[in-house]
């Protein structure tokens, strides 16, 4: 039967058979990965972010952001509550969202870059977030509790 006849009919063809239809994955389960859930951080350090990254087809990029969490909201992400300090208003909250490309044709990449904390930000609660894509645009995300506070 032509190709085209098969198009008709509603069969696939070899490009349909190649489509990528599952979310990449981001795993957090290593004894080297962090940050983990309710970890705290000290203003003026740097910390490691450290994740392994995977998909069926080829990875895209991922993204970091960490913002505050002063009042309370939540990405649903994860079943681990943390502790959270009382309600507050920011007044200089650590901002971060930064991009990052991965290596064309890779399925898994580990990811590890180093992350400063000024040294004047609010203390407090935070989220610490990880958005993946893959070469077909498809994203996961996973959002991590973390602290910032004075060293002791």
């Amino acid at each position: 039967m032509p190709r085209n006849r098969k198009r008709i009919l509603g069969c696939s063809n070899d490009d349909e058979d190649n489509l990528d239809v599952e979310k990449p994955s981001i795993d957090m389960s290593g004894s080297d990965a962090f940050p983990q859930n309710c970890i705290i951080l000290y203003r003026g350090e740097s910390f490691p972010f450290r994740a392994v990254f995977i998909d069926n087809q080829e990875l895209g990029n991922y993204n970091i952001e960490i913002h505050n969490n002063f009042d309370h909201h939540s990405h649903s992400t994860d079943d681990v509550e943390c502790d959270l300090e009382p309600k507050k208003k920011p007044v200089k909250a650590f901002v971060y969202n930064q991009d990052f490309s991965i290596p064309a044709g890779k399925k898994t990449f580990e990811a590890d870059i180093d992350i400063s904390i000024p040294s004047d930000v609010d203390t407090g609660d935070y989220h610490f977030m990880i958005r993946l894509t893959d070469k077909s645009g498809w994203q996961q995300l996973k959002a991590v509790s973390i602290k910032i506070k004075d060293k002791p």
